[in-house]
């Protein structure tokens, strides 16, 4: 009986720690450092390993689980949050979150320094503007979360610096279609993030949070969220073949967030909509992306 009473406190306790590091999202960060790592060094190597499992849960949780913990007043008023939106964490469980971050991500950070090598030092500043962006974006006296625009471009920092410390550490060089790649890369970031904050606006200010959809509004936000996918396909066009092809991906975005283009801040609730549209697709176009990363790997070789 003691066993029966115990086990299910602890499951729901690691439900509830996984569920804080978003599963649902664990790809978005996991697989521009090992797309970047893999078609830049060319082989599958202990780096790669160590650099994708912590790109994949110890770096979600740390970003997400800190957020959920210092953002557990304000998410209580949030209706979206308690689910695959984002975790609802008891009180008892925002220590055990942080400290399961920590212990996660230290020993594969202290192997990805060690594996990296002296030979690659400017891997080592952008996987520290990685943390940093992490931390910043929540924690208590930087707030970047709540500095309307830094929000959006820390948010976008998330994504983007994987694949940017994927290409330092495998000794990329950089070219302008390389850049232009990471460029829309941070652009389709941005926009994600600020079409994810319109639905937010209600809530978001009840509690006194701002962001950039708080500042400008919903109907501007979402605007602004179109002309930055917009951006991002026609910097797509100035990459290397297949590359341009991808700047038809933007479509769907544009068409998630398009019916919301003139919603009013009382009624942003209703971009959840198109938000959840948003989560679904990106599957659809990642599974796109990867088929065109495979096309250039075919090409090159």
């Amino acid at each position: 009986m003691k066993t029966e009473t115990v086990q299910p406190g602890i499951l729901h306790t690691v439900a509830q720690v996984l569920l804080s590091s978003r599963p649902i999202s664990w790809i978005n960060t996991a697989f521009p450092f090992a797309a970047a790592y893999l078609l830049t060094a060319g082989t599958v190597d202990a780096l790669f390993v160590v650099g994708t499992l912590f790109f994949l849960i110890p770096y979600n949780l740390v970003m997400y689980g800190v957020n959920d913990v210092f953002d557990y007043e304000s998410d209580l008023r949030n209706p979206r949050k308690g689910g695959s939106e984002g975790a609802l964490l008891e009180p008892r469980l925002h220590r055990l979150v942080v400290w399961a971050g920590v212990i996660t991500a230290t020993p594969l950070l202290v192997a990805m320094v060690w594996l990296g090598g002296t030979g690659h030092p400017w891997s080592w500043a952008v996987l520290a503007v990685s943390l940093f962006a992490v931390l910043a974006y929540s924690v208590p006296g930087l707030r970047f979360k709540e500095r309307p625009v830094l929000d959006s471009i820390t948010s976008s920092t998330h994504f983007v610096s994987p694949a940017v410390y994927g290409l330092a550490v495998a000794g990329a060089v950089a070219t302008p279609q390389l850049v232009a790649l990471l460029a829309a890369f941070f652009c389709w970031g941005m926009a994600s993030h600020a079409f994810g904050a319109v639905q937010d606006v209600v809530p978001d200010r009840e509690a006194g949070i701002a962001s950039i959809a708080t500042a400008f509004g919903a109907r501007a936000t979402v605007r602004i969220a179109l002309g930055l996918w917009l951006v991002a396909g026609l910097l797509m066009l100035a990459t290397e073949w297949p590359g341009p092809l991808a700047a038809l991906l933007v479509l769907p975005y544009l068409a998630a967030a398009w019916p919301y283009r003139s919603v009013s801040d009382a009624e942003s609730g209703l971009a959840n909509r198109g938000w959840r549209w948003f989560i679904a697709m990106n599957y659809g176009v990642g599974f796109l992306v990867t088929m065109l990363l495979i096309w250039w790997a075919l090409i090159r070789s």
